[in-house]
């Protein structure tokens, strides 16, 4: 049984570049549908690596348990970056003009 130690690769990266104000070039849009794809693979990639295990092609429970975990702390990060991301816009929507 071998064991992969391999360092756990980022979950959303996010472009901190600033686009200029006026300008609507889609920047978060193309980040959000990003995050959203990579949140759905790692969901997809657990739900496989669950089936080969019940399937009998997989004994490696530790391969099974890190992938579920890293679908679950994807979806709530993006959970929780939704959240303020809600926030922060009903605070501008209640700002005084």
């Amino acid at each position: 049984m071998k064991i992969d130690f391999s360092p756990i690769p980022p979950v959303l990266n996010f472009d901190t570049t600033m686009s200029k104000p006026g300008t609507d070039d889609g920047v978060f849009r193309n980040m959000i549908e990003s995050s959203v794809g990579k949140v759905e693979e790692l969901r997809k990639t657990a739900d496989q690596t669950v089936a080969g295990f019940l399937g009998g092609e997989q004994e490696d429970t530790h391969t099974v348990v890190m992938a579920t975990q890293r679908a679950e702390l994807a979806f709530d990060l993006f959970l929780q970056v939704r959240n303020k991301v809600v926030q922060a816009y009903q605070e501008v929507m209640r700002m005084q003009m």
